[in-house]
């Protein structure tokens, strides 16, 4: 199984897939600008490791210290440290110390006990640029700040794909997006040449999870048909929709839809079980 998309989102749909995938891949948006992750960023020139932390975590071995303290944040007594976590950091010094962003990735997950890999979108750090009514914006927490968002695109165009993740998806079983933010983390992980190459014409089953309900500026007033067609708009093909029972109006989809209860208890977040049991259907 391979999922595409941000940290939180993707994080989801990796702790669910533990329940029935023997093998796991995350493939995830490097387009994050803000807090810890632009910071190093700015300081290193390297891909934003935070979305790519959250997802080592979540495949982590729950036991582990390592797993523990990968998400410890420093605070304020911590001098320059103060709002960095502490795996993005050691993931900053893997890359340091090992010349290459995927080999440092591959190395905290071993730290973490990841029971699947973790790979960026892009190779390099990337700026997402969005076209909004009032113009274009530039970087992800701006972009997400924006409100309407008309389309999506990445500085430079044609960012490099690490290899490991073109054949991860050409070889899965099932290709699965998101949830999480439909623009800034879904299409921002999919839109890489390579990435959407891979995905039309891998022999996937490519599924669609749509977020519960609408919490984000960039997705204000869309139903589930919306978030189908700014994928499709985009350039990335997928099969069916899986949707919350219940959540957001369905509309007109060009692609099925399956509804089934899928939120946790007080409707907030995703249930493991209940969205790990959906995406096994779907295997057939």
């Amino acid at each position: 199984m391979v999922a595409i998309g941000g940290g939180h989102g993707v994080s989801a749909t990796l702790t669910a897939a533990r329940r029935y995938a023997g093998e796991i891949t995350a493939i995830v948006s490097a387009a994050d600008d803000g807090g810890s992750s632009g910071r190093l960023r700015e300081a290193f020139g390297l891909p934003a490791p935070g979305d790519l932390r959250r997802c080592l975590v979540a495949l982590g071995d729950p036991d582990s210290v390592w797993t523990q303290v990968f998400e410890h944040r420093f605070d304020g007594t911590a001098g320059d440290l103060e709002g960095h976590t502490l795996g993005n950091l050691v993931i900053a010094g893997l890359t340091a110390a090992t010349g290459d962003f995927v080999t440092a990735l591959e190395e905290a997950g071993r730290l973490v006990g990841a029971v699947g890999q973790v790979l960026p979108a892009t190779s390099v750090p990337v700026v997402l640029r969005a076209l909004v009514p009032e113009g274009e914006v530039e970087g992800q927490v701006r972009v997400a700040s924006a409100g309407r968002i008309a389309a999506v695109a990445l500085e430079p165009p044609g960012p490099p794909t690490a290899p490991e993740a073109m054949a991860a998806i050409q070889h899965a079983d099932q290709v699965i997006l998101g949830p999480g933010s439909l623009f800034t983390s879904v299409i921002a992980a999919a839109i890489p040449p390579a990435v959407a190459e891979a995905i039309r014409t891998t022999t996937a089953r490519r599924i669609y999870v749509c977020n519960l309900d609408v919490r984000e500026r960039e997705t204000a007033g869309y139903d589930v048909a919306s978030h189908v067609g700014a994928l499709l708009a985009h350039g990335i093909e997928i099969d069916v929709v899986l949707t919350h029972e219940g959540g957001l109006p369905l509309g007109d989809s060009p692609v099925p839809v399956l509804a089934r209860p899928l939120a946790a208890p007080g409707g907030e977040v995703h249930d493991p079980e209940r969205l790990a049991s959906a995406l096994e259907d779907l295997l057939g």
